[in-house]
C-alpha cells in the first residue's frame, strides 16, 4: 500500500509538472555526453582536473549520485537515445546499427516541432572492417578510399531524426585527423592543420545553437564527445597544465579524490568504504622511474582531454547566454561508462598504423604521449583511481563501470536548491521519457511505419521538480558477460572474468566491498531468476 501511495503521488507530481511545461515555453535541451570519463574526474565529483565550467553547472544545478549507464559506449548511447535497453534496439553488442523498433529522442522531438542537431560521435551504425588487413589500414590511415561508405548511410544520425550532424560515425578516432568523419551524409575527407576533434565538436555545437536560436521553435542538441576515450591525444598547452600532477601515482590519486568526496559530502565513508585499488600488471611501487614518468604522462594527457571538454562546455554556456537561451535550456552532462582500462597494442580494425603523411604510430614503449604519432591508454590502475570511490571500470557491471556522474542545469525549470545532490537512482533509459514529458510530446506506438517497442524508462521530471519519484522496481545490466541487477537496495553482479555471481547490500555497501552471496543464498537465487527473466524478455 505504501509503495502504491508513493507511486500515485509521483504520478500526480509528474502530471502537474507536465501541465506546467505545456503552459510555459517548452525548454531547449542540450545533452553533453563525455566518453570514458572517470566517475571522479570532474571537480564537482571530487577530481583535481580543472573543470570550472562543468562545475558551474553543478553549483547552479543538481548532481545525481546514483545514475547508471550501460557500462560501454554503444549500449549506453542506444539506451539514452531510445529509452529502451540496448538489447531491444540492436546494441546488445558493440558495432551494430540502431534498429527501427525504437524511436530516437531526435525523431520524437522532431515530430513534436523541435529543431534537432548533433555534434560528435555516433557509434550506432554497423562497423565492419575490410577483409584485407592492409587495405583496412590504408583506409584508416586516409591513404586510400574503398568503394564503400563507413557504415550503412540509412543508419547515420542525419537519417535517425537529427536535422544536422557533424562528427565521426565509428567509435575511435585520431583526434587530429579522424577516421569516419561526416557532415550529414557527406564524408569530410580533409581537415585543417590545426584540427582537434574536441574543439571541432564544440565549434559545431556553438554554430548549431546560433542557427537554431534564430527560430521560435525550441531545439534539442546532442553533444557527443570522443574525449577522453583513447587514444590519448591532446594539445600541448593543455597537457602542460598537468605535467607534475600525477607523478606520485595512482594510489595517491585514489586517496586524494576519496577524501575530497567525503569532505564535499558526496559520499559517506560508512556506506562507501574505500575499496582496494585494482589493476593488471605491476603496481606503482614495482615500476622503475622511467616507467613511472611515462605512466604519469599518460594520465596527464587524459586530464588534458577532460580539461578541453570543459573549455568547450564554457563556450556552449557563453553561446546560450549570448543568444538568450540559457535560462530555459535544460543541460545534462554525463558519461557513457566509467574510465577505461583498455590497452590495444596492435593496429587494426579501428586503429591505424600510420598518419596520413605516412609517419608510423607508436603503440608500445616509453614514448611521450599526446601527439597523433602515439596511441596511448591510461590502463587499469589509473582507470580504477579515476572511478573513485567505486570498483572496476568500463565494460564491467560493477559500480565503476556502470555508474556515471550526472548534472542537470535548468534555471527556469529546476526546482531543487542550486548545488544540491540527489541520491535517487536513475538510468540513461530515463532520459527520453523525461524529455518527451518536458516537451509535451508523445511516445509513439508506430513511427515511419515501424512498430515501436514500449518505452522502458521512467521520467526524471519529479526529481527535477524537487519531488521523490517511485522509480524503477529494478534495473538490469548485461554486456559481454558482465551482468547485474539492482533492486530494494541490493545488487546482484557477475564479473566478466569468472562468471561467479556476487551479491552486495548497496544500501550499506555502495562500493561493493562485502560479497554476501554465501550468506544470502535465497536472495541470490531469487535475483538470478529475476535477472534471467529480464534477459529472456529483452534479448534479440
Amino acid at each position: 500500500m505504501q509503495k502504491l501511495r508513493h507511486s500515485s503521488l509521483a504520478i500526480a507530481f509528474s502530471l502537474l509538472f507536465s501541465l506546467a511545461v505545456q503552459a510555459a515555453e517548452r525548454p531547449n535541451i542540450v545533452v553533453i555526453m563525455v566518453d570514458d570519463l572517470g566517475f571522479s574526474d570532474l571537480g564537482c565529483f571530487g577530481g583535481e582536473i580543472n573543470t570550472p565550467n562543468i562545475d558551474s553547472l553543478a553549483s547552479g544545478g543538481l548532481r545525481f549520485t546514483s545514475f547508471y549507464n550501460c557500462a560501454r559506449c554503444c549500449p549506453t548511447r542506444a539506451a539514452l537515445l531510445t529509452g529502451l535497453y540496448p538489447h531491444q534496439v540492436g546494441l546488445m553488442r558493440n558495432g551494430n546499427s540502431l534498429t527501427r523498433n525504437g524511436v530516437t529522442i531526435a525523431e520524437a522531438l522532431g515530430a513534436a516541432g523541435y529543431q534537432t542537431a548533433m555534434s560528435g560521435k555516433w557509434h550506432l551504425s554497423r562497423t565492419q572492417a575490410l577483409p584485407d588487413h592492409q587495405k583496412q589500414l590504408d583506409w584508416l590511415n586516409h591513404q586510400s578510399q574503398p568503394d564503400r561508405t563507413f557504415s550503412p548511410v540509412d543508419s547515420y544520425p542525419i537519417n535517425r531524426g537529427f536535422q544536422r550532424h557533424f562528427g565521426p560515425i565509428w567509435g575511435v578516432v585520431n583526434y587530429f585527423d579522424p577516421f569516419s568523419l561526416v557532415d550529414g551524409e557527406t564524408p569530410v575527407d580533409e581537415v585543417p592543420d590545426d584540427f582537434y576533434m574536441t574543439d571541432a565538436i564544440t565549434q559545431k555545437s556553438v554554430e548549431y545553437i546560433r542557427e537554431m536560436s534564430k527560430s521560435e521553435a525550441p531545439f534539442f542538441l546532442y553533444v557527443a564527445h570522443t574525449a577522453p576515450h583513447w587514444p590519448l591525444h591532446a594539445k600541448p598547452e593543455d597537457i602542460a597544465k598537468y605535467k607534475e600532477t600525477y607523478r606520485d601515482g595512482w594510489h595517491k590519486l585514489r586517496n586524494d579524490r576519496y577524501q575530497r568526496q567525503v569532505e564535499m559530502g558526496l559520499i559517506d565513508p560508512n556506506t562507501y568504504p574505500k575499496p582496494e585499488l585494482q589493476g593488471q600488471g605491476d603496481d606503482w611501487g614495482a615500476l622503475d622511474e622511467a616507467t613511472r614518468k611515462h605512466m604519469s604522462q599518460l594520465m596527464s594527457v587524459h586530464a588534458a582531454m577532460v580539461d578541453c571538454v570543459d573549455q568547450g562546455v564554457g563556450q556552449i554556456i557563453d553561446t546560450l547566454k549570448e543568444t538568450g537561451e540559457l535560462e530555459n535550456t535544460l543541460i545534462l552532462v554525463l558519461a557513457d561508462n566509467g574510465a577505461s582500462p583498455e590497452r590495444y597494442l596492435q593496429p587494426g580494425f579501428d586503429r591505424p598504423n600510420e598518419t596520413r603523411a605516412g609517419k608510423p604510430i607508436q603503440y608500445e614503449g616509453l614514448f611521450t604521449p599526446g601527439s597523433e604519432t602515439t596511441w596511448g591508454y591510461i590502463g587499469s590502475y589509473w582507470a580504477s583511481a579515476g572511478n573513485t570511490p567505486f570498483r572496476y571500470w568500463k565494460a564491467q557491471s560493477f559500480e565503476g563501470g556502470a555508474h556515471t556522474p550526472m548534472i542537470a542545469h535548468w534555471p527556469a525549470g529546476l526546482k531543487t536548491k542550486p548545488g544540491s545532490t540527489t541520491d535517487q537512482p536513475g538510468h540513461v533509459i530515463d532520459v527520453l521519457p523525461t524529455f518527451l514529458e518536458l516537451a509535451a510530446a508523445e511516445y509513439p506506438q508506430t513511427f515511419k511505419q515501424n512498430k515501436i517497442t514500449p518505452v522502458e524508462g521512467l521520467s526524471l521530471a519529479p526529481i527535477l521538480s524537487g519531488q521523490q519519484r517511485a522509480g524503477h522496481p529494478a534495473l538490469f545490466f548485461e554486456h559481454e558477460g558482465g551482468k547485474a541487477m539492482i533492486a530494494d537496495g541490493w545488487k546482484l553482479v557477475q564479473p566478466k572474468q569468472n562468471g561467479q555471481w556476487e551479491l552486495y547490500h548497496l544500501a550499506q555497501d555502495r562500493t561493493e566491498t562485502n560479497n554476501l552471496a554465501a550468506t544470502e543464498p535465497e536472495r541470490l537465487a531469487q535475483m538470478k531468476r529475476q535477472w534471467q527473466a529480464w534477459f529472456n524478455r529483452v534479448k534479440p
